[in-house]
């Protein structure tokens, strides 16, 4: 088992200098705002359909079936970039790989705002869905990648938050131009062109952005990576991370393999992919993302008008800024597997609270409408605060090096699937069953969810790259002194 100092890094390890302050620091900044300009176009385009929908619908004539391929088409796309995304990185670069897909955004976005009818527009929507998926796994990679182990979850963390900032405008655009242009046709045009604007703003970005040291080091460019990290570290510190990333990929050896030759020759890899994949699935199986995706019609149904629904699905987006913030400020203080642990439990009581109140408020009921509405708020708040941006950081950090990108493209593929399933079927569920039985299934999997986060996730905090991809997994659980299950 590893041992830890106060500085929550193994015992026996050379310390590094401290990060400092300076201009490094900013610049670190300015790289983690450009690159998280993928979340941004990440959590517009999945949440734009929020209310272009019914618009939408009525101009091109869906039906609820069709209206689930519009949506879940995406999704389906987004599994695909997901596991091309990691590969591609992995032998591109990690730069490279986020300019490109800024282009795919762009591309997916005309063509959705051009489409005349069903056809074009889910070939669209599979564009966008690339560029989610690839961003979903190369973003998180580069984030981590490039930042100190001190502030890594935070840094990594800004990617969700502004996942849901790119939801939140996306509720805020929907609202103002539906109430300023109304229903009429077209209107579902303009929210969806919205999008083209921080395609263009990472492309741009892009271009000036550093590749990831680790992924020039592990590649022999060690004279590249130093400038890399000189540019977002203290002189010290650049040198001595450099020797440490250079020592590490010492020890697993120059002719090792890597990607999938390293993946099915190692059970222990293995094990952690397992693992990442059922992390990234157990988010999705919360159903955050049907809110995110059929809000409007999940209040419509509890009571709402469309119109009012329309303007109080902002508040979900709002509660999941909020969230997010005090998420990034509890990275560095939390647990990862405290964190998830938690927020398992509330979301799972959300869900059983809405489905209660669902149950016992009938339709009709003044109340019932802003109840459900205030429990929405609730899981969302939950959701945001301590499962999403712990899940993504996690994710991040908790891959060997030789199949990083890898690993997070299944993972992530895996969380993909899981969310086009979802989306695809929800609107069926909710008319079958509707709100009461949505969300008492809902419950039923976050109890399986928290069985498996205290049985089988590893703890990731305070510890470098390097090391997460030394520790055992038996030992992992308490390499930073954490006192969850697994010590």
């Amino acid at each position: 088992m590893t041992s830890t100092e106060a500085t929550g890094r193994p015992t026996g390890t050379v310390p590094l200098p401290p990060v400092g302050t300076g201009p490094h620091r900013r610049r670190l900044g300015v790289v983690a705002l450009v690159a998280t300009l993928g979340g941004l176009l990440f959590g517009y385009d999945t949440g734009v359909v929020n209310g272009a929908l019914l618009p939408m619908s009525q101009e091109l004539g869906l039906t609820p079936t069709t209206e689930g391929v519009v949506t879940s088409s995406l999704l389906f796309g987004a599994v695909v970039g997901a596991a091309l995304g990691g590969r591609v990185a992995d032998g591109w670069g990690r730069r490279p790989t986020i300019t490109l897909l800024a282009v795919v955004f762009f591309v997916g976005t005309v063509v959705c705002v051009a489409a005349p009818g069903l056809g074009v527009m889910v070939v669209g929507r599979v564009l966008l869905g690339l560029a989610v998926g690839g961003a979903s796994t190369v973003v998180p990679v580069f984030l981590a990648e490039v930042a100190p182990y001190e502030f890594r979850g935070s840094l990594s963390g800004r990617n969700e938050l502004m996942i849901v900032i790119g939801q939140l405008a996306a509720f805020v655009v929907n609202a103002v131009i539906g109430t300023l242009w109304g229903e009429g046709d077209g209107v579902w045009r303009v929210m969806l062109a919205v999008c083209a604007l921080p395609a263009v703003a990472l492309f741009l970005g892009m271009l000036r952005v550093p590749e990831s040291p680790r992924w020039l080091a592990a590649r022999g460019r060690t004279d590249e990576a130093y400038t890399v990290l000189a540019a977002v570290r203290s002189p010290e510190r650049a040198a001595a991370e450099l020797d440490e990333i250079v020592r590490a990929a010492a020890t697993t050896g120059p002719s090792a393999a890597r990607g999938w030759r390293a993946l099915l020759g190692d059970r222990r890899l293995v094990r952690i992919v397992l693992v990442g994949a059922g992390i990234g699935v157990a988010q999705q199986l919360t159903g955050i993302n049907s809110i995110m995706y059929y809000g409007q019609a999940v209040l419509v149904e509890s009571g709402f008008t469309r119109s009012t629904a329309l303007v109080v699905n902002v508040v979900p987006g709002v509660i999941a800024v909020l969230g997010g913030l005090v998420a990034l400020r509890n990275m560095e203080r939390i647990d990862r597997r405290t964190t998830l642990i938690v927020g398992y439990a509330l979301t799972t009581v959300c869900h059983l609270l809405i489905g209660t109140a669902s149950l016992v408020l009938a339709p009709g009921d003044p109340a019932r409408p802003w109840v459900i509405l205030a429990l929405v708020v609730a899981f969302v708040g939950s959701m945001q605060t301590f499962l999403n941006v712990a899940t993504w950081v996690v994710l991040s950090e908790v891959f060997p090096g030789r199949i990083r990108a890898l690993g997070m493209g299944i993972a992530v593929a895996c969380l993909w699937t899981a969310n086009a399933c979802i989306g695809l079927v929800f609107p069926s569920v909710v008319a079958a069953t509707g709100i009461t039985g949505t969300f008492f299934g809902f419950a039923a999997v976050g109890l399986l969810a928290l069985v498996f986060i205290w049985r089988a996730v590893p703890e990731t905090r305070g510890r470098s790259l390097e090391q997460v991809g030394t520790v055992p997994p038996a030992s992992a659980h308490a390499a930073d002194g954490s006192t969850g299950a697994g010590r």
